[in-house]
């Protein structure tokens, strides 16, 4: 058996929160990419190294969830900690304070991943939180997901820096996320999205605050956007919550169809992200969701290398 992975922590005395990436330096998020990369190969190998033995995570979630949810428990039971998911019988948010709630539950577990409705939720958890808690999904952001998918753009290509990531859709959480990803580990971002759903001012304000040296660019053409990138990432045009405006949001997104013929545009070589689940037919084909460009199956396996690698980062003490 290989030698087991030495994790520099952060010591029992700090607690760190992940809430969106701008919550990571650069050498950080690298770090646990080469911790990722070492559990996923030993995890291809048949090892599973108990990095946490005896550590507890719990799951609070407000929206359903397939990869964000099995990725998680999986990944905290073969690093040797336990899970628990904690349904409405807890009362998450009505039976006592968000404080009240969080300085118990912190007293018990390791790790709280939280999927909210809203990431002020999430936030005020973590504020009186005596324990690391993670944002597993939230209308702001998505940090898990957006590292799993650099890890992923990582693995494909090698070095990221000088990159550059085509997103075509809703200006939404993940793209968000990826934004200040991207900044951060040197990748360049181009944004198709029609003018009413692009980024505000105010999120706009964020990223330049929290990734700095981020090449941003924002256009209405697709083809523009898929031309230089090594990635093309599409997402649903509604997102959970804005069922109410799923049919305004067809009219407006037609055109940002991720198809053969937007694919055709694209350098040789470059491949289709999407975080799932898809509305086939919508803002992805079918033809190019199951081609030989998809990576998107690799992408969602990747979810539980990160997340070992997140939780691996946050939890383990020095050794």
């Amino acid at each position: 058996m290989p030698a087991a992975l030495r994790v520099e922590g952060l010591g029992c005395n700090v607690i760190r929160h992940l809430l969106t990436l701008a919550d990571l330096t650069a050498a950080e998020i690298e770090r646990i990419f080469s911790i990722a990369e070492d559990l996923k190969a030993k995890f291809e190998k048949g090892l599973r190294e108990p990095l946490l033995p005896g550590r507890v995570m719990a799951l609070l979630f407000e929206k359903p969830s397939l990869r964000t949810r099995v990725s998680f428990e999986a990944g905290i039971t073969h690093l040797g900690g336990s899970s628990l998911f904690l349904g409405r019988e807890v009362g998450f948010g009505s039976r006592e304070s968000i404080a009240d709630f969080a300085r118990m539950l912190g007293e018990y577990v390791d790790v709280v991943v939280v999927r909210a409705n809203r990431h002020q939720t999430v936030a005020d958890l973590a504020r009186h939180c005596t324990c690391s808690v993670i944002n597993g999904l939230t209308d702001f952001g998505h940090p898990c997901q957006a590292l799993a998918d650099l890890y992923t753009i990582r693995e494909l290509i090698g070095n990221l820096r000088g990159r550059t990531l085509a997103w075509v859709g809703d200006a939404n959480n993940v793209a968000r996320s990826l934004a200040v990803g991207c900044g951060k580990v040197g990748m360049s971002m181009i944004m198709a999205t029609p003018k009413p759903y692009q980024f505000d001012e105010k999120s706009l304000t964020w990223i330049r605050r929290n990734a700095p040296g981020l090449d941003l660019t924002i256009t209405t053409d697709p083809v523009e956007a898929v031309r230089d990138a090594v990635a093309i990432y599409t997402d649903v045009w509604a997102s959970m919550g804005q069922e109410s405006e799923r049919e305004a949001r067809r009219v407006e997104f037609v055109p940002y169809q991720v198809n053969a013929e937007l694919m055709s545009h694209a350098q040789k070589g470059a491949f289709l992200m999407h975080c799932l689940p898809a509305r086939r037919g919508e803002e992805v084909t079918d033809e190019v969701l199951d081609g030989p460009q998809s990576v998107v199956v690799q992408q969602a396996a990747n979810r539980l290398h990160a997340q070992k690698g997140i939780l691996a980062w946050l939890l383990a003490a020095k050794a």
